[in-house]
Order: C-alpha cells, then sequence, then structure tokens
C-alpha cells in the first residue's frame, strides 16, 4: 500500500464513522501521511485525529479510538497505534489480525481497557429503582476501566419524620410566648449524613465536583431477580436506556434466540478448543487468518465501544458488540481444531489463537458487565 492509497483508506475510514453517527464533522478532501515522528511507530503516520478533534467536539486521543476500530479492518493495515496526544500510526502487512491477537495475549482481561477518563469524577444521579440500580453498577466498572472514578448518588434520601411529641399542657405563667420552646426533634438531625448530595441542586454542594448526570432508564415491567444474577442483569442491561427491557424465562433458556447464551457459549467454545488442542499438543500462536474480517473487526472495534459506553453511560452498547463477537467467534470456531488424521499446521495454530482472543474479549466484557462467563456451558 502506497501512502496515497493509505490516505484514501483513512478517509474511508472517516466516512464510515460519520455514516455510523460516530463522528460529527465534515469529510476532509486530504489526509496527511507521513513517516512517523518521534515517539511515533509503524510505517506511517496521520495526525487527522488532531484535525478532526474540535468540529466533533471530542479530544484527538477519542477521535483516534474510533477511527482505529476502522482502520484496523482495512486490507493492507496489519496494525494500528495511537500516540502522544493523537498521532494514527500504521503498521502495513499482507493482512490484519496477528498484531491485534499479540496485542490481545499481551493485554489480557485489561484489553480495551483505556484513559479517555483519567482522573475524572463521573457522578451518576439514578432513581430508587432496580433497574438504574444494576445500570449504575455495571458504569462503574466500566468507566474505572478508562480510567475515570463514577460516584453513584440518589435523587432523593429517605426523610425520617420526627416523632410527634405534645407539649406540656402546664404552662408557666408570666412568661411571654414567643420564649416557649415545647419539646421536638429537629429535621437536620434526623436526615442521612452529607444529605446535600443527593441533589444536584444543593446549596451546600461542593463548587469543584462535576454536576451529578441524571441516569433515568425505563424501569423494568416486573421483578427480575427470578431469572438469577446472570440472566437478571442481562435482561436489564441489554436493552437501550429508552427501551423497557423483557422479563421473561427466555433468558434462561439455551438456544440460539437467546443472546446471553450465545455470548456465553461463545466463550466456552473457545476454552475447549484451547483444552481440546492441548490434548493434541498445539498450542497458539498469531499469525494471518484469511476470511475472518468480521471477528477481526469486532476485536479491534472492542476498545473504541468501551469508550463510547463509558462516555455515553450506555452499557447496552458492550453488551450489543459482545453478541456481534460472539456470532463471529461461532461462525469460525469449527475452523479451528483438526479433523480426522489431520496434523495441526501454522494454520490451525494461528485460527487457535484468534479463538483464544476472543474468548478473552468475551469474558473481559462479560466481567464489566458483572456477568460471569463460565468454562463450561
Amino acid at each position: 500500500m502506497t501512502p496515497v492509497e493509505l490516505s484514501r483508506t483513512v478517509l474511508r475510514a472517516v466516512r464510515c464513522a460519520v455514516d455510523e453517527g460516530e463522528l460529527n464533522v465534515v469529510v476532509p478532501v486530504r489526509a496527511v501521511v507521513t513517516s512517523p515522528g518521534p515517539g511515533g511507530c509503524g510505517d506511517y503516520a496521520t495526525n487527522i485525529a488532531l484535525q478532526l478533534a474540535r468540529p466533533a467536539g471530542r479530544s484527538a486521543r477519542q477521535v483516534a479510538e474510533i477511527l482505529r476500530s476502522h482502520l484496523t479492518r482495512s486490507d493492507g493495515v496489519a496494525d494500528v497505534a495511537i500516540t502522544g496526544p493523537g498521532f494514527l500510526n500504521f503498521r502495513l502487512g499482507g493482512g490484519a489480525g496477528a498484531a491485534l491477537v499479540r496485542e490481545i495475549q499481551l493485554q489480557g482481561d485489561v484489553y480495551g481497557h483505556g484513559d479517555v477518563l483519567a482522573g475524572q469524577i463521573v457522578p451518576l444521579l439514578i432513581p430508587y429503582d432496580i433497574r438504574a440500580e444494576v445500570v449504575a453498577d455495571a458504569l462503574v466498572r466500566i468507566v474505572a476501566a478508562q480510567g475515570g472514578r463514577a460516584e453513584v448518588q440518589h435523587m432523593y434520601a429517605p426523610r425520617i419524620q420526627p416523632p410527634r411529641i405534645q407539649p406540656p399542657r402546664i404552662q408557666p405563667p408570666r412568661i411571654h410566648p414567643s420564649r416557649i420552646h415545647p419539646p421536638h426533634v429537629e429535621t437536620s438531625r434526623t436526615e442521612p449524613p452529607h444529605t446535600e448530595l443527593t441533589h444536584p441542586e444543593a446549596p451546600h454542594a461542593h463548587p469543584s465536583r462535576p454536576k451529578p448526570t441524571p441516569l433515568r432508564p425505563t424501569p423494568a415491567p416486573e421483578d427480575p431477580t427470578p431469572l438469577g444474577a446472570d440472566a437478571g442483569r442481562w435482561a436489564l442491561l441489554y436493552p437501550a436506556s429508552h427501551d423497557r427491557p423483557r422479563i421473561s424465562a427466555d433468558h434462561l433458556l439455551q438456544r440460539e434466540s437467546n443472546p446471553l447464551f450465545r455470548v456465553r457459549y461463545a466463550h466456552a467454545r473457545a476454552r475447549a478448543l484451547i483444552r481440546n488442542a492441548a490434548a493434541l499438543g498445539c498450542t497458539g500462536d498469531p499469525g494471518d487468518v484469511p476470511g475472518v474480517d468480521e471477528l477481526v473487526g469486532a476485536l479491534a472495534g472492542y476498545p473504541a465501544v468501551l469508550t463510547q459506553a463509558a462516555l455515553h453511560r450506555a452499557p447496552d452498547r458492550l453488551a450489543r458488540h459482545l453478541v456481534t463477537t460472539a456470532d463471529a467467534l461461532l461462525a469460525f470456531q469449527h475452523t479451528v481444531l483438526p479433523l480426522g488424521d489431520e496434523k495441526p499446521s501454522a494454520a490451525h495454530r494461528a485460527r487457535l489463537a484468534l479463538a483464544e482472543a476472543a474468548g478473552t474479549v468475551l469474558a473481559g466484557g462479560l466481567s464489566l458487565l458483572g456477568i460471569s462467563a463460565p468454562d463450561y456451558l
């Protein structure tokens, strides 16, 4: 790939991000591609993210993360790294995938974690509702994965009514009525401590604290606890915040129609492939695997999905992306191990490494949602 072709690839990535609603910018006429500067890496680099940051109303690193998920799917691009304030660095190769798998192997469960919210406090203001509590709990993990710290506050605090104590019947004579103080319990002493933090407009809130973000997902039509911890959480997290969750036993069925089952089953299959490969004396070794663009694209786009889930307070984005990743892995997993008398080859080892990387991403994503990822299902 020449620099001119790479420039066109970068512009296609910007156009895809705009078409999918990830960026709201005018696609530039030209993307400058040069050799990496000091601190850079790879074969080429571009400052397109810095150029689009101000029009997009985002930081350059956030724009770079969005573009990276599209660029890693491009033919001829082996790896895309982000350096400095938001430079995109390219390593060209015959196919994308091997470098991505190595990165996932190196980072493990923390693959996709970033620092776009580093040092930031994210106050979440929620009602006393089970779905709001579950969504906020997931966001605490997701925000932490991006370097921030979410603090959950409730929209109101239950007030304790002071007991009614009748004033004494005997009133001293010759004392002005305004000086009589009948026994009573002061309301301020019965309120929970730090009540001023339970409402965004509290008069004594600390001026340096960011204003809490109201989080009011549509409540569940019925109690999800009979579904159990994992299925109950999935039922509340998978729909978008404005959609009413569906509470039914379908979330417990081990069928293809159940998205939660597909995600957990895909993870269990990845673990089973590793066990079966070990019995054959085969271990994963990253390499180029043709025909797996959908799976590679899902793994490459995972960091950007985590960033968007944290910035938009939307754990449903992560849940849906896990379903996409699981479906891509299940469509590919039957080709991983040798069949019959076939001996393990370099192609098998590359496929095994890719399947293992997909299992790692699925386990990490489920963990952020507070859902278990069993090795056997």
